[in-house]
C-alpha cells in the first residue's frame, strides 16, 4: 500500500470523526449556565437549532413557561423584551420539523426536547423548532412506575379479553366443562389464550418501562407522561443545578416567572 493511499485514508478517517462527534451548545442565563449534547440519530432537530443558534434566534428570549417538577421551555420570539404579566404566545409556526421521535429517548431529566402543536392539528407531530422544553421531572418509586404501567395496560387487556373470550367461547368452554372433557376443554382454553397474549404482544399502546427508563426515572428522575410524544433531541451534559433553580421560581398563572430569565445560546462543539 503507497504512502499517498495511507495518508489519504488517515485524511477520510479524520473527517469522518470530526463529523461523527456531537454537537454541544451551550445555554447561558441570568441564573448559570447549562451544556447540552445534541444527539446524532435527530439530525433534522440538531441542523435546525444549531441554525437558529448559529442566527441567535433564541438570544434575548425568556423562559417563559416554568413549572416545578415538570418543566422549563423557553425561546418563543414572542418572549423578547416582554414586559411583564404579558402572556407568552408560542413558537413560529414557519419554523416546523418532521418528527424524530425515537423510543430509545425517552424524558428523564435534563433532556431538550422540542415542543409541538395538538396532534388534532398536528397529527404528522411536526416539531416546533422556534423553542425548546428542557425537563424537570421527579424522581419516582419502582412501585409509582409499575402502577402506570398497570394503568395503561389494564384496560388494554382487558379489551383484548373480551374480543376473544365471546359468549360463544365462554359457552363452549362451560360445556366441555359440565361434560367432563378434560382434554377438549384444555385445547380450546389455550388456543384462546394464546390468541389473547399474541394480540396484547402486538398492541402498540401497552406500556412497558425499559431498565434504563427504570434507572433513570427512580434516579435523576423525569417525566415519562411525555415519552413517545414529543422529539427529544439532546440532553444537559452540564448545569442541572441551573434546572432546578429556573424550575423552582414563582410564577403567575400562566406559569410565567416574575423573574426574567434571559436566554443566550450558542454553540461550543
Amino acid at each position: 500500500m503507497s504512502k499517498i493511499f495511507i495518508v489519504f485514508l488517515l485524511s477520510v478517517f479524520s473527517v469522518f470523526r470530526v463529523n461523527a462527534q456531537s454537537r454541544v451548545v451551550e445555554v447561558s442565563t441570568n441564573l448559570g449556565t447549562m451544556q447540552f449534547r445534541l444527539y446524532d440519530d435527530t439530525p433534522k432537530h440538531r441542523d435546525a437549532f444549531i441554525q437558529l443558534v448559529n442566527e441567535g434566534y433564541y438570544d434575548g428570549t425568556l423562559f417563559y413557561r416554568v413549572i416545578q417538577d415538570f418543566l422549563i421551555q423557553g425561546g418563543s420570539k414572542s418572549s423578547r423584551n416582554a414586559p411583564p404579566g404579558k402572556r407568552i404566545g408560542y413558537g413560529d409556526p414557519d419554523k416546523t420539523v418532521d418528527d424524530e421521535i425515537i423510543p430509545h429517548y425517552f424524558h428523564k431529566k435534563g433532556v431538550l426536547c422540542a415542543p409541538r402543536q395538538p396532534d388534532e392539528v398536528n397529527p404528522f407531530k411536526q416539531s416546533d423548532i422556534s423553542q425548546f422544553y428542557i425537563v424537570k421531572g421527579s424522581v419516582f418509586t419502582a412501585g409509582a412506575l409499575d402502577t402506570m404501567e398497570l394503568a395503561v395496560n389494564r384496560p388494554i387487556r382487558n379489551k383484548i379479553v373480551q374480543k376473544h373470550m365471546t359468549e360463544e367461547v365462554r359457552n363452549e368452554l362451560k360445556k366441555l366443562k359440565d361434560e367432563k372433557k378434560v382434554k377438549e376443554f384444555r385445547v380450546l382454553a389455550e388456543q384462546v389464550k394464546n390468541e389473547i397474549e399474541t394480540d396484547y404482544t402486538l398492541e402498540p399502546d401497552v406500556l412497558t418501562f425499559s431498565e434504563a427508563q427504570r434507572e433513570a426515572y427512580t434516579t435523576v428522575g423525569g417525566y415519562p407522561d411525555l415519552d413517545g410524544k414529543y422529539t427529544i433531541f439532546g440532553e444537559c451534559i452540564s448545569g442541572f443545578d441551573v434546572i432546578d433553580k429556573i424550575a423552582a421560581l414563582k410564577t403567575d398563572e400562566n406559569n410565567r416567572p416574575f423573574t426574567n430569565v434571559v436566554i443566550h445560546v450558542k454553540v461550543i462543539q
